[in-house]
Protein backbone atom coordinates (compact mmCIF):
# COMPACT_ATOMS: atom_id res chain seq x y z
CA UNK A 1 0.00 0.00 0.00
CA UNK A 2 1.83 3.10 -1.24
CA UNK A 3 0.62 6.59 -1.99
CA UNK A 4 2.71 8.53 -4.45
CA UNK A 5 2.91 12.29 -4.43
CA UNK A 6 1.79 14.04 -7.59
CA UNK A 7 1.66 17.58 -8.88
CA UNK A 8 -1.95 18.31 -7.90
CA UNK A 9 -3.02 20.68 -5.16
CA UNK A 10 -4.28 17.71 -3.14
CA UNK A 11 -1.10 15.63 -3.40
CA UNK A 12 -0.39 13.55 -0.31
CA UNK A 13 3.06 12.79 1.07
CA UNK A 14 3.97 9.16 0.33
CA UNK A 15 3.19 6.28 2.66
CA UNK A 16 6.33 4.13 2.36
CA UNK A 17 5.47 1.37 4.85
CA UNK A 18 2.03 -0.25 5.16
CA UNK A 19 -0.22 0.39 8.15
CA UNK A 20 -1.05 -3.32 8.25
CA UNK A 21 2.51 -4.09 9.36
CA UNK A 22 2.24 -1.83 12.41
CA UNK A 23 3.64 1.34 10.89
CA UNK A 24 2.11 4.71 11.73
CA UNK A 25 0.91 7.37 9.36
CA UNK A 26 3.86 9.40 8.03
CA UNK A 27 5.12 12.21 10.24
CA UNK A 28 4.46 14.67 7.42
CA UNK A 29 0.73 13.89 7.58
CA UNK A 30 0.63 15.83 10.86
CA UNK A 31 1.82 19.11 9.35
CA UNK A 32 1.17 18.94 5.61
CA UNK A 33 -1.32 21.45 4.16
CA UNK A 34 -2.60 19.02 1.48
CA UNK A 35 -3.45 16.47 4.16
CA UNK A 36 -5.28 19.13 6.20
CA UNK A 37 -7.21 20.26 3.13
CA UNK A 38 -8.36 16.72 2.39
CA UNK A 39 -9.37 16.23 6.02
CA UNK A 40 -11.53 19.36 5.92
CA UNK A 41 -13.23 18.29 2.71
CA UNK A 42 -13.53 14.53 3.20
CA UNK A 43 -13.86 14.16 6.98
CA UNK A 44 -15.06 17.24 8.82
CA UNK A 45 -17.50 18.47 6.16
CA UNK A 46 -19.48 15.23 6.16
CA UNK A 47 -19.41 13.68 9.65
CA UNK A 48 -21.56 13.83 12.78
CA UNK A 49 -19.79 15.64 15.62
CA UNK A 50 -20.74 16.82 19.09
CA UNK A 51 -21.97 20.43 18.97
CA UNK A 52 -23.01 21.51 22.48
CA UNK A 53 -25.61 21.11 25.26
CA UNK A 54 -29.12 20.47 23.97
CA UNK A 55 -30.56 22.68 26.70
CA UNK A 56 -29.23 25.74 24.87
CA UNK A 57 -31.94 25.27 22.22
CA UNK A 58 -34.68 23.64 24.27
CA UNK A 59 -37.14 26.54 24.02
CA UNK A 60 -38.84 27.98 20.92
CA UNK A 61 -37.01 31.13 19.88
CA UNK A 62 -33.58 29.90 21.00
CA UNK A 63 -30.31 29.54 19.14
CA UNK A 64 -26.77 28.33 19.81
CA UNK A 65 -23.59 28.82 17.82
CA UNK A 66 -20.86 26.22 17.55
CA UNK A 67 -18.05 25.10 15.28
CA UNK A 68 -17.79 21.74 13.56
CA UNK A 69 -14.25 21.33 12.28
CA UNK A 70 -13.62 24.48 10.25
CA UNK A 71 -17.33 25.25 9.70
CA UNK A 72 -19.27 27.76 11.85
CA UNK A 73 -22.73 26.39 12.66
CA UNK A 74 -25.83 27.89 14.26
CA UNK A 75 -28.53 25.66 15.72
CA UNK A 76 -32.02 27.09 16.13
CA UNK A 77 -35.44 26.20 17.44
CA UNK A 78 -37.97 28.44 15.75
CA UNK A 79 -41.46 29.16 17.09
CA UNK A 80 -42.71 26.06 15.28
CA UNK A 81 -40.60 23.99 17.70
CA UNK A 82 -38.47 22.40 14.99
CA UNK A 83 -34.76 21.90 15.69
CA UNK A 84 -32.65 23.09 12.75
CA UNK A 85 -29.00 23.75 11.95
CA UNK A 86 -27.40 26.06 9.40
CA UNK A 87 -23.98 27.16 8.30
CA UNK A 88 -23.47 30.25 10.46
CA UNK A 89 -22.21 32.38 7.57
CA UNK A 90 -24.06 35.28 5.97
CA UNK A 91 -24.98 34.74 2.32
CA UNK A 92 -23.90 38.31 1.55
CA UNK A 93 -20.19 38.62 2.32
CA UNK A 94 -19.55 35.52 4.49
CA UNK A 95 -19.56 37.20 7.90
CA UNK A 96 -20.08 34.81 10.84
CA UNK A 97 -23.51 35.81 12.15
CA UNK A 98 -24.43 34.38 15.55
CA UNK A 99 -22.30 34.27 18.70
CA UNK A 100 -22.72 32.08 21.81
CA UNK A 101 -26.37 31.21 22.58
CA UNK A 102 -29.60 32.89 23.60
CA UNK A 103 -33.19 33.66 22.63
CA UNK A 104 -34.38 35.99 19.87
CA UNK A 105 -36.82 36.03 16.98
CA UNK A 106 -34.25 36.57 14.23
CA UNK A 107 -30.52 36.36 13.53
CA UNK A 108 -28.98 39.57 12.22
CA UNK A 109 -25.57 39.77 10.61
CA UNK A 110 -23.59 42.50 12.43
CA UNK A 111 -21.78 43.46 9.22
CA UNK A 112 -24.57 44.79 6.98
CA UNK A 113 -27.72 43.86 8.94
CA UNK A 114 -28.97 41.08 6.68
CA UNK A 115 -31.60 39.47 8.89
CA UNK A 116 -32.66 35.83 8.91
CA UNK A 117 -35.60 34.05 10.52
CA UNK A 118 -34.81 31.12 12.82
CA UNK A 119 -35.99 28.79 10.07
CA UNK A 120 -33.05 30.05 7.99
CA UNK A 121 -35.05 32.14 5.55
CA UNK A 122 -33.82 35.62 4.67
CA UNK A 123 -36.24 38.16 6.15
CA UNK A 124 -34.77 41.57 5.50
CA UNK A 125 -31.94 43.12 3.49
CA UNK A 126 -31.28 46.88 3.70
CA UNK A 127 -31.76 48.58 0.31
CA UNK A 128 -32.65 45.33 -1.44
CA UNK A 129 -35.53 47.13 -3.15
CA UNK A 130 -32.90 48.97 -5.22
CA UNK A 131 -31.50 45.73 -6.63
CA UNK A 132 -33.03 44.44 -9.84
CA UNK A 133 -34.20 40.82 -9.64
CA UNK A 134 -33.05 40.35 -6.04
CA UNK A 135 -34.97 37.38 -4.64
CA UNK A 136 -34.48 36.73 -0.88
CA UNK A 137 -35.67 33.14 -1.32
CA UNK A 138 -32.39 32.44 -3.09
CA UNK A 139 -30.28 33.48 -0.12
CA UNK A 140 -31.48 31.50 2.88
CA UNK A 141 -28.86 30.20 5.29
CA UNK A 142 -27.27 26.98 4.06
CA UNK A 143 -28.75 23.98 5.90
CA UNK A 144 -26.91 21.35 7.94
CA UNK A 145 -28.11 18.21 9.75
CA UNK A 146 -28.80 18.25 13.50
CA UNK A 147 -30.02 15.73 16.07
CA UNK A 148 -29.76 14.96 19.77
CA UNK A 149 -28.64 12.12 21.98
CA UNK A 150 -29.76 12.67 25.55
CA UNK A 151 -28.41 16.08 26.66
CA UNK A 152 -26.07 16.35 23.66
CA UNK A 153 -26.47 18.17 20.35
CA UNK A 154 -24.83 16.67 17.28
CA UNK A 155 -24.36 18.34 13.90
CA UNK A 156 -23.29 17.10 10.50
CA UNK A 157 -22.48 19.89 7.99
CA UNK A 158 -23.89 17.64 5.24
CA UNK A 159 -27.63 18.46 4.95
CA UNK A 160 -28.25 15.02 3.44
CA UNK A 161 -26.43 13.05 6.11
CA UNK A 162 -27.63 9.64 7.22
CA UNK A 163 -29.37 9.68 10.63
CA UNK A 164 -27.24 10.24 13.74
CA UNK A 165 -28.33 6.86 15.12
CA UNK A 166 -26.40 5.12 12.35
CA UNK A 167 -23.22 6.77 13.61
CA UNK A 168 -23.96 6.18 17.30
CA UNK A 169 -24.70 2.50 16.76
CA UNK A 170 -24.53 0.58 20.04
CA UNK A 171 -22.78 3.41 21.89
CA UNK A 172 -25.89 4.66 23.78
CA UNK A 173 -26.55 1.20 25.20
CA UNK A 174 -22.90 0.83 26.28
CA UNK A 175 -23.02 4.20 28.03
CA UNK A 176 -26.31 3.28 29.71
CA UNK A 177 -24.64 0.12 30.98
CA UNK A 178 -22.18 2.22 32.97
CA UNK A 179 -24.88 3.12 35.47
CA UNK A 180 -25.19 6.65 34.10
CA UNK A 181 -28.70 8.12 34.22
CA UNK A 182 -29.20 11.00 31.79
CA UNK A 183 -32.30 12.07 33.74
CA UNK A 184 -30.16 12.86 36.79
CA UNK A 185 -27.63 15.00 34.92
CA UNK A 186 -27.30 18.77 35.00
CA UNK A 187 -24.97 20.77 32.79
CA UNK A 188 -22.06 22.03 34.85
CA UNK A 189 -19.46 23.88 32.80
CA UNK A 190 -17.76 24.50 29.47
CA UNK A 191 -14.07 24.84 28.73
CA UNK A 192 -11.81 25.36 25.72
CA UNK A 193 -8.09 24.61 25.56
CA UNK A 194 -5.75 25.42 22.67
CA UNK A 195 -3.16 22.70 22.06
CA UNK A 196 -0.01 23.15 19.98
CA UNK A 197 -0.43 19.85 18.17
CA UNK A 198 -2.28 18.39 15.20
CA UNK A 199 -5.74 17.00 15.98
CA UNK A 200 -4.61 13.48 15.10
CA UNK A 201 -1.79 13.61 17.65
CA UNK A 202 -4.24 14.66 20.35
CA UNK A 203 -6.71 11.90 19.54
CA UNK A 204 -4.07 9.20 19.20
CA UNK A 205 -2.93 10.04 22.71
CA UNK A 206 -6.54 9.72 23.89
CA UNK A 207 -6.85 6.32 22.21
CA UNK A 208 -4.28 4.44 24.25
CA UNK A 209 -3.46 3.92 27.89
CA UNK A 210 -0.13 2.28 27.12
CA UNK A 211 1.36 5.57 28.33
CA UNK A 212 -0.74 5.78 31.52
CA UNK A 213 1.55 4.04 34.05
CA UNK A 214 4.49 6.26 33.08
CA UNK A 215 2.71 9.54 32.31
CA UNK A 216 -0.43 9.49 34.51
CA UNK A 217 0.50 8.27 38.01
CA UNK A 218 -2.63 9.75 39.61
CA UNK A 219 -4.94 8.30 36.94
CA UNK A 220 -3.28 4.90 37.30
CA UNK A 221 -4.01 4.91 41.04
CA UNK A 222 -7.74 5.26 40.32
CA UNK A 223 -8.11 3.11 37.18
CA UNK A 224 -6.63 -0.36 36.75
CA UNK A 225 -4.72 0.09 33.49
CA UNK A 226 -3.10 -3.34 33.57
CA UNK A 227 -3.45 -4.91 30.09
CA UNK A 228 -5.48 -7.87 31.34
CA UNK A 229 -7.99 -5.58 33.09
CA UNK A 230 -8.24 -2.57 30.78
CA UNK A 231 -10.61 -3.53 27.95
CA UNK A 232 -10.30 -2.18 24.39
CA UNK A 233 -12.89 -2.64 21.67
CA UNK A 234 -13.49 -1.40 18.13
CA UNK A 235 -16.94 -0.87 16.61
CA UNK A 236 -17.86 0.25 13.09
CA UNK A 237 -18.09 3.96 14.01
CA UNK A 238 -16.47 4.20 17.44
CA UNK A 239 -13.97 2.60 19.78
CA UNK A 240 -14.01 2.14 23.53
CA UNK A 241 -11.75 1.81 26.56
CA UNK A 242 -13.28 0.47 29.77
CA UNK A 243 -11.22 0.25 32.94
CA UNK A 244 -12.13 -1.07 36.39
CA UNK A 245 -11.43 0.83 39.59
CA UNK A 246 -8.48 -0.19 41.70
CA UNK A 247 -9.65 -1.65 45.01
CA UNK A 248 -7.06 0.39 46.87
CA UNK A 249 -8.60 3.56 45.47
CA UNK A 250 -12.03 2.60 46.79
CA UNK A 251 -10.76 2.12 50.32
CA UNK A 252 -8.50 5.17 50.14
CA UNK A 253 -5.25 3.34 50.84
CA UNK A 254 -3.19 4.15 47.73
CA UNK A 255 -3.20 7.93 47.67
CA UNK A 256 -5.58 8.22 44.70
CA UNK A 257 -6.62 11.78 43.76
CA UNK A 258 -10.22 11.05 44.84
CA UNK A 259 -12.21 8.15 46.24
CA UNK A 260 -14.25 6.81 43.27
CA UNK A 261 -17.30 5.51 45.12
CA UNK A 262 -20.78 5.89 43.65
CA UNK A 263 -23.14 4.53 41.02
CA UNK A 264 -20.48 4.44 38.28
CA UNK A 265 -18.35 1.34 38.85
CA UNK A 266 -15.95 1.53 35.89
CA UNK A 267 -14.39 4.16 33.68
CA UNK A 268 -15.59 4.48 30.10
CA UNK A 269 -13.73 6.39 27.39
CA UNK A 270 -15.32 6.38 23.94
CA UNK A 271 -14.08 7.82 20.68
CA UNK A 272 -16.72 8.58 18.03
CA UNK A 273 -15.38 9.15 14.53
CA UNK A 274 -14.02 11.61 13.62
CA UNK A 275 -13.50 14.04 16.52
CA UNK A 276 -15.82 13.41 19.48
CA UNK A 277 -14.76 11.81 22.76
CA UNK A 278 -16.96 10.80 25.69
CA UNK A 279 -15.68 10.26 29.21
CA UNK A 280 -17.27 8.70 32.29
CA UNK A 281 -15.11 8.37 35.40
CA UNK A 282 -15.96 6.01 38.26
CA UNK A 283 -17.83 7.39 41.22
CA UNK A 284 -20.75 9.84 41.09
CA UNK A 285 -23.08 10.48 38.18
CA UNK A 286 -20.87 12.27 35.67
CA UNK A 287 -20.02 12.57 32.00
CA UNK A 288 -17.94 14.88 29.89
CA UNK A 289 -17.90 15.15 26.12
CA UNK A 290 -15.36 16.79 23.86
CA UNK A 291 -14.98 17.85 20.27
CA UNK A 292 -11.53 18.38 18.84
CA UNK A 293 -11.30 21.24 16.35
CA UNK A 294 -8.33 21.39 13.97
CA UNK A 295 -6.81 24.87 13.86
CA UNK A 296 -4.57 24.82 10.82
CA UNK A 297 -2.10 21.95 10.62
CA UNK A 298 -0.27 22.11 13.94
CA UNK A 299 -2.89 23.32 16.41
CA UNK A 300 -6.08 21.95 17.94
CA UNK A 301 -8.79 23.40 20.15
CA UNK A 302 -10.19 20.95 22.68
CA UNK A 303 -13.74 21.89 23.66
CA UNK A 304 -15.14 20.11 26.74
CA UNK A 305 -18.56 20.17 28.41
CA UNK A 306 -19.25 18.60 31.81
CA UNK A 307 -22.41 17.20 33.39
CA UNK A 308 -22.91 15.90 36.94
CA UNK A 309 -25.83 14.37 38.80
CA UNK A 310 -27.92 17.08 40.39
CA UNK A 311 -27.36 15.60 43.86
CA UNK A 312 -23.57 15.23 43.64
CA UNK A 313 -21.97 17.34 46.43
CA UNK A 314 -19.91 20.29 45.26
CA UNK A 315 -16.75 19.01 46.94
CA UNK A 316 -17.01 15.75 44.99
CA UNK A 317 -17.55 17.63 41.74
CA UNK A 318 -14.47 19.72 42.49
CA UNK A 319 -12.39 16.60 43.16
CA UNK A 320 -13.44 14.98 39.88
CA UNK A 321 -12.75 18.19 37.93
CA UNK A 322 -9.33 18.56 39.54
CA UNK A 323 -8.57 14.93 38.62
CA UNK A 324 -9.64 15.56 35.03
CA UNK A 325 -7.66 18.80 34.80
CA UNK A 326 -4.50 17.12 36.07
CA UNK A 327 -4.74 14.26 33.57
CA UNK A 328 -5.61 16.72 30.81
CA UNK A 329 -2.57 18.88 31.44
CA UNK A 330 -0.34 15.83 31.47
CA UNK A 331 -1.80 14.85 28.09
CA UNK A 332 -1.26 18.32 26.63
CA UNK A 333 2.39 18.21 27.65
CA UNK A 334 2.73 14.82 25.96
CA UNK A 335 1.14 15.70 22.63
CA UNK A 336 2.99 19.00 22.27
CA UNK A 337 6.24 17.09 22.61
CA UNK A 338 5.09 14.45 20.12
CA UNK A 339 4.28 17.18 17.61
CA UNK A 340 7.78 18.60 18.01
CA UNK A 341 9.22 15.15 17.37
CA UNK A 342 7.08 14.66 14.26
CA UNK A 343 8.07 18.09 12.95
CA UNK A 344 11.74 17.20 13.31
CA UNK A 345 11.37 14.70 10.45
CA UNK A 346 13.78 12.30 12.09
CA UNK A 347 11.25 9.45 12.37
CA UNK A 348 9.37 9.39 9.03
CA UNK A 349 7.09 6.56 10.21
CA UNK A 350 6.83 5.15 13.71
CA UNK A 351 6.00 1.62 14.82
CA UNK A 352 2.95 1.17 17.05
CA UNK A 353 2.31 -1.66 19.51
CA UNK A 354 -0.55 -3.40 17.73
CA UNK A 355 -2.00 -5.02 20.86
CA UNK A 356 -1.72 -2.12 23.32
CA UNK A 357 -2.39 0.54 20.69
CA UNK A 358 -5.01 -1.22 18.58
CA UNK A 359 -7.36 1.77 18.80
CA UNK A 360 -4.68 3.98 17.24
CA UNK A 361 -4.32 1.46 14.43
CA UNK A 362 -8.09 1.63 13.90
CA UNK A 363 -8.05 5.45 13.95
CA UNK A 364 -5.18 5.74 11.49
CA UNK A 365 -6.90 3.31 9.15
CA UNK A 366 -10.06 5.44 9.30
CA UNK A 367 -8.04 8.57 8.45
CA UNK A 368 -6.24 6.80 5.61
CA UNK A 369 -9.45 5.39 4.14
CA UNK A 370 -11.18 8.77 4.36
CA UNK A 371 -8.57 10.89 2.59
CA UNK A 372 -6.42 8.55 0.50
Amino acid sequence: MTISADSSTHALPPLEHPLEDGWTLPATWYSNASVAERERELIFSRSWQYAGPAEHVSEPGSFASTQIGHIPIVITRARDGVLRAFVNVCRHRAYVIAREHGCRETLQCPYHAWTYNLDGSLKKVPRSEREKDFDPDNFSLLPASVDTWGPFLFVNPDPDAAPLQETLGELPSIVAGSGLDFEQLEFHSHGEWPIEANWKVALENYLECYHCPAAHPGFSKVINVDPDAYALSVSPTFSSQIGPVRAAALNGTNGAPYVPTGEIANSQYHYLWPATTINIVPGPQNISIERWIPDGTGKTVEVTDYWFGRDVPREIVDEVLAFDKQVGQEDVDLVVTVQAGLDSGTVPQGRIMRESEQLIADFQRRVYDAIA
